[in-house]
């Protein structure tokens, strides 16, 4: 079985590096998705297994996506994992508030190994 995982950023170079390098090691299928404000009806289709998102978009941030995928009582409990370039603080982006301190997060630039360790840890407690 396939692991679905959506991987929402406006870069498109990064979400096409990491859809390439999950997808070649057979285990996941990976959609990506460049705008966020579309990035739940993805969601929705796709019923991905776990969400890569960006932190700092263009329209909606991040934290304002997975505000909305909350509210969707299909999507409510898929997790997320921002990978993002805002400056961490305890493992936290600086100035966002509590509410970013529900979720997990990868500071960019990442390593594929690391991104990937913390994708089957997500997976796997979920």
């Amino acid at each position: 079985m396939h692991e679905r995982i959506l991987v929402v950023d406006d870069e498109v170079s990064f979400t096409h590096v990491v859809k390439r390098g999950l997808e070649l090691l057979g285990h996941y299928e990976v959609r990506e998705e460049n705008s966020s404000p579309n990035a739940v009806s993805a969601a929705r289709q796709f019923r991905p297994h776990l969400i890569l998102m960006d932190l700092m978009m263009p329209e909606m941030n991040g934290l304002e996506v997975a505000t909305q995928l909350k509210k969707d009582q299909d999507l409510s409990g898929t997790p997320v994992l921002f990978v993002t370039a805002a400056p961490l603080t305890d493992g936290v982006p600086e100035g966002f508030g509590a509410q970013a301190q529900e979720y997990p997060f990868l500071a960019k630039p990442v390593h594929f190994e690391t991104l990937l360790a913390r994708v089957r840890e997500q997976i796997q407690a979920h």
